[in-house]
């Protein structure tokens, strides 16, 4: 593969020619911009993806046990775990035993996680709407679709 040919194209950026055909290239530079708003909106709420998906997940299934709150959201124990401390720490969620088995860890969202999960939900409808807006309702039908064989 020959070294990128810099040409000036939209917004005088450099256009990559030989990256252009390669998918995974396309679908980083998708990634990356989606992660940095994303990031953006979520500044000042001081919580990542992972943080808020847990908080999600624990506030949808009252008890869930953490290792089930870890394959959800396909999330390693040291992972799962570490976002759990996290969100103990700052008040969002707590650990009790389960009542089903001693061994697990069930999980509650506190008063001040639903706070914080309403905020998010508020901050991921501008991310979600910002986002859709590139697409019409049928393309991003088909996207999910495309991009679920991916990840599935």
């Amino acid at each position: 593969m020959s070294a990128p040919t810099l040409i000036d194209s939209k917004a005088g950026e450099p256009e990559l020619d030989s990256l252009n055909d390669i998918l995974g290239f396309h679908i980083r530079l998708a990634h990356g911009a989606v992660y940095r708003h994303f990031t953006e909106t979520f500044v000042e709420l001081d919580l990542t993806q992972k943080q808020v998906s847990a908080l999600w997940a624990v506030a949808d299934q009252p008890g869930i046990a953490q290792v089930d709150v870890g394959a959800q959201l396909r999330m390693d124990r040291a992972t799962t775990m570490t976002i759990v401390n996290r969100l103990e720490e700052r008040g969002y969620l707590r650990r009790e035993r389960s009542e089903s088995d001693k061994r697990k860890q069930a999980l509650f969202i506190t008063a001040s996680g639903e706070e914080a999960l309403a905020e998010a939900k508020r901050c991921i409808a501008e991310h979600e709407a910002w986002l859709k807006a590139r697409f019409t309702a049928e393309e991003i039908e088909k996207l999910v679709e495309m991009l679920a064989r991916i990840h599935d």
